[in-house]
């Protein structure tokens, strides 16, 4: 599969490290490129995949919502092109209200930390909320290029 030669491989720690070095270069001050959210909330916002994954706190969509986002969505969040400046989101990951930035860091290290433990054969096809079955490599392009994309958005 071309994902996993186009992006580096979020199941290892060399990858989290690099992650986690950028993550590091940003404050709760730190101003986007684009873009309404501040850094907290980009933090929060990142955050959503994982607790869909992890914490079951936000609801399956029903299945022919499943559907639409199987056909038209997956094939732009696991496939390889960057996302344009700018795109529409889903609802569950708008996050409006103020967030604590050193708290959602903390959050987002600790997921990372989870997903390089489990390691990408952990993720060979595991069920997404949303897409459905994802292979790892189809796991590894949806959490690296989302967060590449928003480190990037804040300069970093």
């Amino acid at each position: 599969n071309r994902a996993c030669q186009i992006h580096p491989n979020i199941f290892t720690e060399k990858t989290k490290q690099e992650l986690v070095e950028r993550l590091n270069k940003l404050d709760a001050s730190t101003k986007p490129l684009w873009g309404k959210m501040n850094a907290p909330q980009m933090l929060a916002h990142l955050n959503v995949a994982y607790e869909m994954l992890y914490d079951g706190i936000h609801k399956k969509p029903r299945a022919f919502m499943r559907f639409i986002l199987k056909a038209m969505v997956k094939p732009t969040v696991c496939g390889p092109k960057p996302y344009p400046k700018n795109s529409r989101t889903a609802p569950q990951f708008i996050i409006a209200d103020e967030r604590d930035f050193e708290k959602e860091k903390a959050r987002l290290t600790a997921y990372l930390d989870k997903v390089v433990a489990e390691g990408g054969s952990a993720f060979e096809g595991r069920e997404s909320n949303s897409f459905g079955r994802l292979t790892a490599d189809e796991w590894n392009t949806m959490f690296y290029k989302h967060a590449d994309h928003h480190l990037t958005q804040f300069g970093v």
